[in-house]
């Protein structure tokens, strides 16, 4: 944590930027039960009604996700579970893990994905089955949010492109129109504005109109940014962290997402029908530290609760 030490220079009081407080207002974070378990109070880093994705991962017991959701929701915090196909065995559980989920902690939305498993664990093996069981629909599930890839996914295109990736997004806006949920494109982590806004106006060109909620690393050491870029198949943005790697007196500070967020918030407000609609972060390098983040950025929306009375 000392690293950190290093941002004590900007201690003085700096001018906001109104662009990137209006593109965080509303912005979304992701947790585990392992971090979201060392988190004293979540009151004290997140603003009331902020959307808490907790990821599933694998072998992680369903009864842990559902008590981080049922503490989360106590807080007053919009719980969204992830629900990773591969590893749901059949229809029968999903049920089950709805219904745990709406029972115990209120939860009324998902992120419905295929999951980083190989081999499937039962009968599911992608998000769109799970969709199709129509358990969601059935509890009355208000939000749905799917994955969305700005450099690709070679687990989904092997050949590096994008076909199945864009075949498998126009099943999912067409699910969207016919269904009452609110749906979202929850994103990977990148780097880059320039790919991201290239990215996400192609989907509009393509008739894809489902917002996105872009996916955004939190603060990190570079080190750490770097290893989970290779490990979750970061693409061409990952450049821009081994140019950072490269520039020594860059190398000891922690990384920020300031600059790509400026950069897309920037276009966002020259651009007011631009399809990204909020951020969503990947606390990479710790939940306080992103939200400590968030807070000296985002301006009066990003004040953490136990900061309102």
């Amino acid at each position: 944590m000392a690293l950190l030490n290093f941002r004590k220079r900007d201690a003085a009081p700096r001018t906001g930027n109104p662009d990137l407080e209006a593109f965080m207002d509303g912005y979304s974070i992701e947790v585990m039960p392992r971090t979201a378990s060392k988190v004293e109070d979540f009151r004290a880093l997140l603003p009331t009604g902020t959307r808490v994705y907790i990821a599933h991962i694998e072998g992680t017991p369903i009864e842990e996700m559902v008590s981080t959701a049922k503490r989360l929701s106590a807080d007053g915090y919009k719980v969204m579970p992830h629900f990773p196909a591969r590893i749901i065995k059949d229809a029968a559980t999903l049920e089950n893990w709805i219904a745990m989920y709406q029972g115990e902690a209120g939860v009324d939305q998902a992120l419905l994905l295929a999951g980083g498993v190989t081999n499937p664990h039962g009968d599911f093996d992608s998000s769109m089955q799970l969709m199709e069981t129509g358990l969601f629909d059935k509890a009355g599930f208000a939000r749905l949010h799917v994955a969305g890839h700005p450099e690709g996914n070679r687990d989904i295109d092997a050949d590096g492109g994008d076909a199945m990736v864009m075949q498998a997004l126009r099943w999912k806006q067409a699910f969207s129109d016919r269904t009452d949920a609110q749906m979202a494109l929850a994103t990977q982590f990148a780097f880059d504005a320039g790919p991201i806004i290239k990215w996400a106006n192609r989907l509009t060109a393509e008739g894809i109109h489902l917002p996105i909620h872009i996916g955004i690393a939190g603060p990190a050491k570079l080190q750490t940014l770097i290893k989970f870029a290779i490990a979750c198949g970061v693409g061409p943005s990952l450049k821009v962290l081994q140019k950072r790697a490269m520039d020594v007196t860059k190398l000891l500070l922690p990384y920020e997402p300031t600059e790509v967020l400026e950069q897309l918030a920037a276009h966002k407000a020259a651009n007011p029908d631009f399809n990204i609609e909020q951020v969503h972060f990947f606390p990479l390098g710790g939940i306080k530290s992103n939200a400590e983040w968030a807070i000296a950025n985002g301006g009066n929306a990003a004040r953490p609760a136990a900061a309102h009375g």
